[in-house]
């Protein structure tokens, strides 16, 4: 066997060490990388097609609703977006109701048929690429709220004497945020279980799901979003845009069991929003769960804001209700 001398182990150590250094720096970034890609991937993959149990949904037939499939341009875009709108007769107002993220318009069929029944126009429609539309990539908000101003454009063109509110809920509600901050004819919002930022939500669901801070990623997939999908995450802030909606009334809702966004999000919101507004906090509910928490409670108040909000004269200040007891 070759004995070294001192000298040659010496540089025998630090070459290794060196090339071991290297090695480990290019797993880390490579690490990295193929979790920022995964994530990213994940946030903008196309909805997978449907089979044809997908399709069994409630529909406004079985709550004899005079529902009309309806179809409307966004206010950017070659698409086209599905959704019901429900007259109600003798109304004054229309509400618009967005579901969430991959939702599809039947998931906010529940409380479209409770607006109805209490004199609202309802135009319920699900963000193109995330219901019934499928195969179609899909952002977090920075190309569907073009369909929400598009839903805005459609509500006011079917019926323009009437007065305008919004009821969204998780990624419909963020996105109704940025929408309404835009589209002043909209003259109340309901934001059930909306994230603050689009990075908020990312780094929860990351740090839920990986155990690992988001901290570690944020730039990789930032860049990759920007590769992937042609915008950055500040460009999706309701937490920037709320301060806008002031003085139109405000109300927020989440859960503080919250899987999906972060609890601590709607009382970030709700500081940066000006008056009037109002947030209901429901201790043991989990994600848009306050509506099956206790439906009676969730469509008295909702329906009792709107009301104060769009039936009272235009010139009448917008009172807060006095607070509610929580759902259990």
């Amino acid at each position: 066997m070759t004995r070294l001398s001192p000298l040659e182990r010496s540089r025998f150590s630090w070459k290794h060490l060196l090339v071991g250094s290297l090695g480990g720096s290019v797993g880390l970034v490579s690490i990295l990388l193929g979790v920022a890609l995964y994530i990213v991937e994940t946030l903008t993959r196309p909805k997978r097609l449907h089979t044809a149990l997908d399709l069994y949904t409630f529909s406004p037939f079985e709550l004899d609703l005079p529902a009309e499939e309806v179809t409307f341009a966004p206010l950017h875009g070659e698409h086209r977006v599905s959704g019901w709108y429900i007259p109600a007769v003798g109304a004054t107002a229309t509400i618009i109701v967005c579901p969430g993220y991959r939702g599809q318009r039947s998931d906010v069929l529940g409380m479209s048929t409770m607006l109805w029944r209490a004199g609202y126009n309802v135009l319920a429609f699900e963000y193109y690429g995330h219901g019934t539309i499928v195969g179609k990539p899909v952002t977090l908000g920075y190309r569907e709220i073009h369909d929400f101003l598009g839903a805005v454009a459609y509500a006011k063109e079917r019926a323009p004497e009437v007065r305008l509110g919004v009821v969204g809920y998780s990624m419909g509600a963020s996105v109704a945020i940025m929408g309404c901050a835009r589209a002043k004819e909209v003259e109340v919002l309901v934001a059930d279980s909306p994230f603050a930022t689009h990075e908020s939500a990312v780094a929860y669901a990351v740090q839920r799901t990986l155990h690992m801070p988001f901290v570690l990623f944020h730039w990789l997939t930032d860049g990759i979003l920007w590769l992937r999908a042609g915008y950055h995450f500040y460009q999706v802030e309701p937490l920037r845009d709320i301060v806008q909606i002031a003085p139109r009334p405000l109300l927020l809702i989440a859960g503080m069991k919250d899987t999906i966004v972060n609890p601590n999000d709607a009382s970030r919101l709700y500081e940066a929003a000006g008056e009037p507004k109002e947030l209901w906090l429901l201790p043991d509910v989990d994600h848009c769960g306050a509506y099956f928490a206790d439906r009676q409670l969730y469509v008295g108040r909702v329906i009792s804001f709107l009301d104060r909000a769009l039936r009272a004269s235009h010139g009448e200040a917008v009172k807060a209700e006095q607070p509610l007891p929580e759902a259990s």
